[in-house]
Parts: C-alpha cells; sequence; structure tokens
C-alpha cells in the first residue's frame, strides 16, 4: 500500500520471521530486533546530507566526506521503542536520544503520554522517531504532535511492523512524516493488535506479561 516504505531487503525478513515465531526466547528476540535495527537505520539514513573535512591518511592529505549539520536525534516512543534504539545507537553513538512515555488506555485505545524529555535544537536535527508497532497509530501520532511542539521539523517514523489502519491513520494526521517498516501486515484484531504480528514486543522483549 501507498504512505509507507517497505524495507524488504532479505536479511531483515529473515530475521523478522524468526521474531514473529511464539517460541522465539526472549533473549533471541531482543537480539534479533537489536540487529534489525541496525538495517533499518541503515536505508533510513540513506540520504543524509554530507560536507568534507581535510584529513591526513598514513600516506595523504585529503577531501573526505563526513556528516553536514547537528547530530540527529532518536526519539524512543517507551517502552517497546527502546528495542530498536538500542542497535540504532550502535549504528551512530553520537546521536542524541528523546524518550516519549506513552501507554494506550486498554478501554480506548488512546495514547496517555507520562514521560517526555528531549534535546535542545529539535528544530535543526533530523528526528528519527521509533516504536516497534504502527498499530491504531494512536501513540505514534501523539508522539510526533509533542515532538513537534517541542520544534521538531524534520521528521522519519521508523517501527518493525505496521498495520494498514496505522499507516492511513499516521498519513492523515502527519503527512510529512515518511514511515519507515520491515512490514505493512494484515489488518487489526477487535483489540488493536497487529494480524498475524507478533504479539506485544514490549512483553515479548522483556519477557513480560
Amino acid at each position: 500500500m501507498s504512505g509507507a516504505t517497505v524495507i524488504d531487503h532479505p536479511l531483515v525478513q529473515h530475521k523478522l520471521t524468526h521474531m514473529r515465531r511464539k517460541t522465539t526466547p526472549t533473549q533471541d528476540f531482543r537480539r534479533l530486533l537489536r540487529e534489525i535495527s541496525l538495517l533499518l537505520c541503515y536505508e533510513v539514513t540513506r540520504d543524509l546530507k554530507m560536507t568534507s573535512q581535510t584529513i591526513e591518511t598514513p600516506v595523504a592529505e585529503m577531501d573526505a566526506p563526513v556528516l553536514a549539520g547537528k547530530k540527529l536525534c532518536f526519539a524512543s516512543i517507551l517502552r517497546a521503542g527502546n528495542g530498536l534504539l538500542e542497535g540504532m545507537l550502535e549504528l551512530i553513538p553520537s546521536a542524541r536520544v528523546a524518550h516519549i512515555g506513552l501507554y494506550r488506555d486498554p478501554e480506548t485505545l488512546e495514547a496517555v503520554e507520562y514521560y517526555f524529555k528531549a534535546p535542545q535544537e529539535l528544530d535543526e536535527r533530523l528526528v528519527i522517531v521509533v516504536d516497534p508497532m504502527l498499530a491504531t497509530a494512536n501513540s505514534a501520532i501523539s508522539a510526533v504532535e509533542r515532538l513537534k511542539k517541542r520544534g521538531a521539523k524534520n521528521m522519519v517514523f521508523v517501527c518493525l511492523l505496521a498495520a494498514p489502519e496505522g499507516v492511513k491513520r499516521f498519513n492523515e494526521e502527519h503527512p510529512d512524516v515518511p514511515i519507515y517498516t520491515a512490514s505493512i501486515d494484515e489488518k487489526l484484531n477487535e483489540k488493536g493488535y497487529i494480524i498475524p504480528g507478533l504479539g506485544d514486543a514490549g512483553d515479548r522483549m522483556y519477557g513480560t506479561k
């Protein structure tokens, strides 16, 4: 479907299949999520702006490419977003980090904020918002709204799985924020879970229920 970029790299899809299996243990689930996050981050940052810097190699002086502008910011939607965050920080350890605490009300499925902490000068940074699931999109929409109020102008949203309903709603609310995902699944069930999905990412990551 339109509205989201699906990263269909064979390694991403292979690892995602292992994560979907209900018999995959917690430690393997965490490891796979971290590994996939590295691959997703690689694709999402493909078009970062570059400049050059004069350096000396052991052989000669040269103008070499380096990233331009302010260090980017990862914005993790707690708690499950930290699973993607850890892998991305391995790839870009100098990135700044924002944390957005949201939980889904079990009755209304609406997002309720309980924590927000972000670095300064978001208006000058690329902000990569991360959460494993884009289901109803309530949490993602709320997180992006909060970041925009803080000044963020250049954002992308990265998730492991998305539901068509979530993609559609997110695009309606934030058409200026691209979505990157490893898969757009079939649908949401009556409880707002992605089908076929992989269950609750936070519970499977941390061994809770």
